[in-house]
């Protein structure tokens, strides 16, 4: 259901400060046919028009924000000047956002150069997320990108040489056309790059982007039998290669021991959507949680920027989801992860056993196997992540 402005003013963090900022980033050279994330085409003049009304937005949300992890997802973030991004870490220093911790920017391999790389390291961010998606010039024209393998490449080295040493690889599977083989030598060759993290997705048909409309036509076909076995690929050679999995899709080293705790390098602003917390998401088409109420920008850069122009919040819908209801929200996408929820932490998060609730969920995934339970926590088993999401479903709940 969508709220007017008594929930939205109720959706104010008050006295607590929201920890996690999401920033989108609308802008791309080209559209990816596999895309349904809001883009709009690259123009300079947009550009400008934009920072400056998200400045307006960021300075409008400030005092309920102090955030220990900033990501910039887009799009593609790296179109951004260094005169945009100093902009933008301007009103960050203004606002006295001075302890993020994790400060992640997305590039595509096209538009990163060794100055805009080293001005990046220079303003405080700390991990890149590069977004290869294949080392297979073919697999990359079919989906396509941009870039070429040779610039992949050439990207780790130049966010090597101006210092970033946490560095995320995005790779996908499971495109059309993609044989058993070239992925495993794609995985070979990303694993031997180092990077400290790894992120692996099945390529998924989603509705509006011209893949979707391909497939329902019958240009491609779903060969689940084949994306199995790349998945179980992955696993086997992330693992050899000293990476650990600790979500579905994501692969990061490790420094401690490692017990229940993800590992070391795991993106601290991705497990912020995973157990449930507050988080704020600037930019049209951004989605943000904050005090019980989810609500979104307008996907729209024009109206975005007419909103924040007259003063107004850029929302276009709010909704105060019941507390079992998000619940099981928290619930489905907290067993993503490969450590699940421990009692203690899922009744902190939400204030409802887990064990209590969906106790008939629980008991029948433990004896189909694809999950493991003990004293105090419950987890998916390695056969249960790979139908995650299928698991996940059985917990949500209807909004009362």
């Amino acid at each position: 259901m969508a709220l007017g402005a008594t929930v939205l003013a109720a959706a104010g963090a008050g006295s607590r400060k929201v920890d996690h900022l999401y920033v989108h980033i609308p802008f791309c050279l080209r559209k990816c046919p596999y895309c349904a994330f809001y883009s709009v085409p690259f123009s300079a003049d947009l550009v400008d028009r934009y920072v400056e009304m998200l400045v307006k937005e960021v300075e409008i949300v400030a005092p309920e924000l102090a955030p220990k992890t900033v990501y910039f997802g887009g799009g593609t973030p790296s179109l951004l000047s260094e005169k945009h991004f100093e902009k933008l870490a301007e009103v960050f220093q203004r606002t006295g956002w001075a302890d993020i911790g994790e400060w992640t920017v997305e590039a595509n391999p096209a538009t990163l150069t060794l100055d805009k790389a080293r001005f990046l390291r220079r303003l405080g961010v700390n991990r890149v997320s590069l977004g290869v998606q294949s080392l297979d010039d073919a697999v990359l024209k079919r989906l396509g990108r941009v870039h070429t393998r040779a610039d992949a490449l050439r990207s780790f080295d130049i966010l090597r040489a101006a210092g970033f040493t946490n560095i995320n690889i995005d790779l996908m599977f499971a495109v059309p056309g993609q044989t058993l083989s070239a992925w495993e030598k794609v995985l070979e060759e990303a694993l031997a790059l180092g990077s400290e993290h790894l992120s692996a997705y099945e390529l998924n048909y989603e509705e509006d982007t011209p893949f979707f409309e391909q497939f329902s036509a019958g240009l491609f076909e779903s060969e689940e039998d084949l994306a199995c076995e790349m998945y179980e690929l992955l696993l086997r050679a992330t693992a050899a290669q000293g990476l650990v999995q600790y979500e579905v899709s994501n692969f990061a080293r490790d420094t401690h021991d490692g017990t229940a705790a993800p590992p070391a390098f795991a993106c601290r602003h991705n497990i912020s959507y995973w157990r449930g917390c507050w988080y704020y998401g600037l930019g049209p088409s951004a989605a943000s949680y904050v005090d019980g109420v989810r609500y979104a920008n307008f996907a729209d850069l024009s109206r975005y920027c007419r909103a924040l122009a007259n003063g107004h919040r850029p929302i276009v819908s709010a909704e105060r989801l019941s507390p079992l209801a998000r619940a099981g929200e928290t619930a489905a996408f907290g067993l993503r992860m490969s450590v699940g929820w421990s009692f203690e932490e899922f009744r902190r998060v939400t204030g409802f056993d887990l064990r209590d609730e969906w106790a008939e969920e629980i008991e029948d995934f433990v004896e189909q196997g694809y999950a493991e339970i003990t004293s105090n926590r419950f987890k998916l088993t390695p056969r249960g992540m790979l139908f995650a999401d299928l698991v996940g479903e059985r917990f949500l709940r209807p909004d009362s």
